[in-house]
């Protein structure tokens, strides 16, 4: 069975938890600020608790211009799945692997896969955000996800 083309972006591509700490933390951040007011208030207080109110703050307005010129500039919109679903979108791959280079200084990388998320006369800007906000993710020193367990696999 095939999906139509405008779903393309969240078919299953493997589960969060075989992501690194930065890129699981991009994922379940871009569904919880996709998520409304009250979960944005989560990845305020999750930033804020774990880097201070400034660092917080600074992070959070990062993460807010990254998400924001996603969505007016988007090739088309970011296909996510939901907080609590285990599954890894397309998409949502895509995002994480896009934070992590730009964390990781690896720039060119970063810039191809920004274009790949929004026109390319946005993809500078959105890199500069996400070196911005990768580089938080870091300073958080995130635990690591404990070892995948096997599980059955979920319809969507």
């Amino acid at each position: 069975m095939t999906q139509p083309a405008n779903n393309r972006g969240g078919a299953p591509v493997g589960f969060v938890i075989e992501l690194d700490q930065i890129e699981a933390a991009s994922v379940i951040f871009l569904r919880l600020w996709s998520d409304g007011p009250d979960a944005q208030a989560k990845v305020w207080n999750d930033l804020s608790a774990a880097l201070g109110p400034d660092r917080g703050r600074k992070a959070l307005q990062s993460f807010e211009q990254l998400c924001s010129l996603c969505t007016r500039y988007g090739r088309r919109p970011l296909m996510r799945h939901s907080v609590q679903c285990k599954c890894l979108g397309a998409d949502e791959s895509c995002f994480a692997n896009f934070i992590a280079s730009a964390a990781d200084g690896d720039h060119e990388d970063a810039m191809l896969i920004a274009t790949l998320l929004v026109r390319a006369d946005v993809a500078p800007l959105i890199l500069s955000c996400a070196v911005d906000f990768g580089l938080a993710l870091k300073r958080m020193h995130l635990t690591p996800a404990p070892a995948p367990t096997p599980c059955t696999p979920t319809l969507h």
